[in-house]
């Protein structure tokens, strides 16, 4: 079993890899800290790799009944973490509800972080029609949820991870997990204003694969934070590199 620490009130297992600067990765939806492993293998002799489970995901724990959380709960629990394990002040990268943890950690805990790189951040409000493109995805979820379960609406959501079975695997292996953090999404009260009040290195990424809302909202907030980087079709593992110096 991986080592785990209390975080805001449950226990969040995690995996460090290498030494020096401590770097946090933060899974997005449907997933778990395995999706780390290629930056992993990558980065593990130039720094000080940690990859968690966010709660309810792999080998961490979750309240019972797990039915909501909050990017700010998500955000508690990886500044318990940070604490913990005294890996601060540290670059940390998030992936979609991953991203806003980390952007929620600068907002509100500005000396646990020295630099963010943030993947396909959902900052829908930023974008204009984005409830209507949100509103045919929940529709598709529940179609799915009615035809096959939670399962099933899980893997509409993913996509199928390309064909990626160790993806789709850890993708339907959390439901519950899911479905909190889908909920979960809009929970973030941030305004513009307050996102250019943000004062940290901080890169946007996208994939080549990215949607056009992903897209839309990664600009939006690229051009908002002051001097931040936008960069597109560029590996984790290479965006964190950069960042690393």
């Amino acid at each position: 079993m991986p080592p785990t620490v209390e975080a805001a009130g449950v226990r969040l297992a995690y995996g460090e890899r290498g030494e020096g600067q401590p770097v946090l990765l933060v899974h997005g939806m449907a997933d778990d800290a395995g999706c780390w492993d290629d930056v992993l293998d990558a980065l593990g002799a130039s720094a000080r790799l940690i990859a968690y489970d966010r709660r309810g995901y792999g080998a961490s724990g979750a309240p019972d009944p797990y039915e909501r959380t909050t990017v700010q709960e998500q955000a508690e629990d990886a500044a318990a973490l940070l604490h913990a394990l005294s890996a601060t002040p540290a670059l940390v990268c998030g992936r979609d509800l991953g991203a806003l943890v980390c952007l929620d950690l600068i907002r509100r805990h500005r000396g646990l972080v020295r630099a963010a790189v943030v993947i396909e951040p959902p900052l829908y409000p930023l974008v204009a029609g984005a409830n209507e493109a949100l509103a045919g995805e929940r529709l598709r979820l529940e179609e799915a949820l009615r035809r096959g379960g939670a399962a099933a609406a899980v893997r509409e959501f993913v996509g199928g991870a390309g064909g990626d079975e160790r993806r789709l695997a850890r993708a339907v292996a959390a439901p519950a997990a899911f479905f909190a953090d889908y909920g979960g999404l809009a929970s973030w009260p941030v305004s513009r204003r307050e996102l250019r009040r943000l004062e940290v290195p901080l890169t946007v990424l996208t994939a080549a694969d990215s949607s056009a809302l992903a897209l839309q909202a990664a600009d939006a907030l690229a051009e908002l934070v002051p001097g931040a980087r936008r960069a597109h079709g560029r590996s984790p593992a290479e965006a964190l590199a950069e960042r690393l110096g």
